[in-house]
């Protein structure tokens, strides 16, 4: 891996420093008068961090004429976001009519999208295929029948991926593995046969283009990456022997990896760009086939380290020789990655971030579940009651996976640009927490 580091090889966003105040900035930005302004819990999102990682993966894979750059917007979807990106020169992967309606309401053009997910119904891909959706990428037999039908009624030819499950394992958690042959995402491999048999068959209203894996997230490895692409284009090199179709393009998801913690040592977008290309180049030399439209979704990768969290401290519970708890105002329902996943953050005091760390706590949510613990034994100096803890490393699926647990209000997030911050999402209020409530008028 190269010695520079790059924006997912970082724990803090680009522009992270100490004001004169002592207090901690981001981008020209006050984090502890920002807390004042929006209150907490708040989401934060910078925009140059953000606009740095996506013109690395635009660089990295700069040297592949046919490339397709897709935002995963399972990552972090709000409109404001969708127009930062678009303006990027992303496309969009998509999951949901949610995600796609999105777009919409912020003029995104549909033209670079690509639906995925194991169990679309019929209501979403029939307002995907009315709004001219680029791609889809089908999961299973079901779907490709579905589709294939609802295209027919509609007079159209939907172009597709066929996603396979190639059977590779990463060293991730076991509930973002998706590669692997015992999970519920895509074709296991034996079956692809079948599927192309339909298609060519069966299916007049669908135009098969390429083939889809998704090997995971929190992926640090860079082998998977070259075992990928030789298994897809294998396949690709079968079904233009068995059936006479040329595919000509492959999408091999997302799942880069970020630095967490210290302990965390990902690639770089330029390592894995390196190893997919020369893979490509590779394996279509020895197969004797043309390089394809390469499809790459970064999701996590792109907007992670563009975010942090704040919360102010409020109660402590100390447990003599044991352990330390302090309190937040917020917690599982805004950030429910450490309860799910086991996952690890980094934090500091956004009003004592020059001073020295000296006390080990455990940051301990609000929520009523024991389970709802931030981050366990991390060294902070000395938090009290009214602070403000920076989170690091939350702008991805903390916002898009937040709930109204305990009848909790969603918080606010704001964007950082030009060294003023833009609210993007209003925090959530009451009424709104119970306005689809029907209230039944019961004797």
């Amino acid at each position: 891996m190269s010695e520079e580091k790059f924006i997912n090889q970082n724990i803090t966003p680009k522009n992270t420093s100490i004001n004169q105040k002592g207090n901690l900035e981001i981008s020209g930005v006050d984090l502890v008068e920002l807390a004042k302004t929006f209150q907490t819990p708040l989401y934060v999102l910078d925009y140059e961090t953000l606009k740095q990682m996506a013109l690395d993966y635009k660089k990295a894979f700069s040297n592949y004429e046919k490339i397709n750059l897709l935002f995963a917007s399972k990552a972090l979807m709000t409109s404001s976001v969708a127009k930062i990106i678009d303006s990027f020169g992303f496309g969009f992967d998509v999951v949901s009519m949610g995600e796609i309606y999105t777009l919409k309401n912020a003029k995104v053009n549909l033209d670079k999208v690509s639906f995925n997910g194991n169990n679309k119904s019929r209501q979403e891909l029939t307002f995907a295929l009315e709004n001219k959706i680029n791609r889809i990428s089908v999961d299973n037999f079901h779907e490709l029948e579905l589709l294939n039908e609802i295209a027919k009624e509609k007079n159209i030819i939907q172009k597709i991926h066929l996603r396979i499950a190639p059977g590779i394992e990463c060293h991730t958690h076991e509930y973002i593995q998706t590669g692997q042959i015992d999970s519920k995402f895509g074709f296991d491999l034996t079956k692809i046969p079948n599927a192309i048999e339909k298609i060519k068959n069966e299916y007049k209203n669908i135009l098969l283009k390429g083939l889809h894996v998704h090997l995971g997230s929190q992926i640090f490895e860079t082998k998977v990456y070259s075992d990928a692409v030789k298994i897809v284009l294998e396949k690709i090199k079968m079904i233009k022997e068995d059936f006479g179709l040329e595919l000509d393009e492959i999408n091999l998801g997302g799942g880069l990896g970020i630095t967490y913690t210290e302990e965390d040592s990902p690639p770089s977008v330029f390592d894995i760009a390196n190893v997919i290309i020369s893979s490509i180049e590779d394996n279509c030399k020895k197969l004797n086939l043309n390089k394809p439209v390469l499809y790459i979704e970064p999701g996590r990768s792109l907007v992670c380290s563009a975010g942090v969290s704040l919360y102010t401290i409020g109660s402590e519970k100390n447990i003599e020789g044991i352990r330390k708890y302090i309190a937040l105002d917020g917690g599982m329902a805004d950030n429910p990655r450490p309860s799910m996943y086991q996952a690890k953050y980094e934090a500091a005091i956004a009003n004592k971030k020059d001073s020295i760390k000296n006390e080990k706590v455990t940051l301990a949510g609000k929520f009523c579940e024991s389970g709802d613990i931030l981050i366990k034994d991390i060294e902070l100096n000395q938090p009290k009651a009214g602070d403000i803890l920076c989170v690091f490393d939350t702008g991805a699926y903390c916002y898009s996976m937040s709930s109204n647990y305990n009848c909790a209000l969603k918080p606010a997030m704001v964007l950082i640009k030009d060294k003023k911050a833009y609210e993007i999402v209003k925090r959530q209020s009451l009424e709104q927490l119970v306005q689809n409530d029907v209230i039944l008028d019961i004797d």
